[in-house]
């Protein structure tokens, strides 16, 4: 986000004169500590998962892949953080080859938790689709290793698309293919929504049958989109005002909210694991034992 920031930064001074409307900063310590939280919570899901074999599914794959995402988010901060206090201590060159390399490499952190989170998100959503419309036949057409390829290829492209915008980040196709992803996903999800409903239609009796876990994880990836949407939105129409109305006075007035549309991004990292825990008594158990078991040690 550093490219997002110094461009912030540069065009700034104009727009507070063409806006009344004050710079809104955030303490750096809340940052670090919602990103610290954060980090713990999803590292909580990761190890539930790796250490219950209950849950070693493809559905808690996916989720899995969402934690990392949540948790890249959280660390990308982290880092920013530990970054900006060396420089400040002194033991880092201002603009020097070292600090621009590492700036670059967390940038990239950044725009990989939220590739990571859409396509998470979107094949969490096939999923669903799947328990859902083709109950008998889900645990032939997602076997586990369909889904750890799935999960490979989404992270080795996610990984690739986060570099290359990294190093392409000051041009504006850069720019609207980053904020383009987000829309899309919402596009996705929602015709797969509107589809499930007119399926849902005819197959009323059908899905009637089908176990209760099926549906509950269908309003499970609900709300985590309306939390994603919730926390990214904000953010991503920031980078849009910036980069095509910097001087408009209602534009610049939304990007004095710069640090807090960047709060509910690291918020949102730290709700999902909640969600996750609050919908599967699974998980929930999976917590309370590693909690029971920290506390004997």
């Amino acid at each position: 986000m550093k490219h997002i920031i110094n461009l912030y930064e540069n065009t700034n001074d104009t727009t507070r004169n063409n806006s009344d409307c004050p710079h809104v900063v955030l303490p750096e310590e809340i940052f670090f500590t919602i990103s610290i939280i954060g980090v713990l919570e999803n590292l909580m899901v990761l190890l539930a998962v790796m250490k219950n074999k209950n849950l070693q599914s493809p559905m808690y794959f996916f989720i899995c892949s969402l934690a990392i995402s949540d948790m890249l988010g959280s660390l990308y901060k982290i880092l920013e953080n530990i970054l900006i206090m060396f420089r400040n201590m002194g033991y880092l060159k201002p603009r020097g080859n070292f600090e621009t390399t590492a700036d670059d490499i967390i940038d990239s952190l950044f725009i990989l938790s939220l590739l990571g989170s859409i396509f998470s998100l979107s094949v969490i959503a096939v999923d669903r689709y799947l328990t859902i419309f083709h109950a008998l036949q889900y645990h032939s057409i997602v076997t586990m290793r369909r889904a750890i390829v799935v999960l490979m290829v989404i992270w080795v492209s996610c990984t690739g698309s986060a570099v290359t915008m990294v190093i392409f980040s000051h041009h504006i196709p850069t720019v609207i293919t980053f904020t383009s992803l987000f829309p899309l996903m919402l596009v996705f999800i929602l015709c797969l929504y509107v589809h499930m409903f007119l399926l849902a239609r005819s197959h009323a009796r059908k899905i009637l049958t089908l176990p209760r876990a099926n549906m509950k994880g269908a309003i499970t990836l609900t709300i985590l989109l309306g939390v994603f949407i919730f926390c990214w939105a904000p953010f991503v129409l920031h980078i849009l005002l910036m980069t095509f109305c910097p001087n408009n006075p209602y534009c610049a007035c939304y990007m004095s909210l710069f640090q807090v549309n960047g709060m509910l991004i690291m918020c949102n990292a730290v709700i999902d694991p909640f969600i996750y825990a609050f919908r599967s008594q699974e998980l929930r158990d999976a917590f309370k034992k590693m909690i029971l078991c920290s506390k004997c040690w």
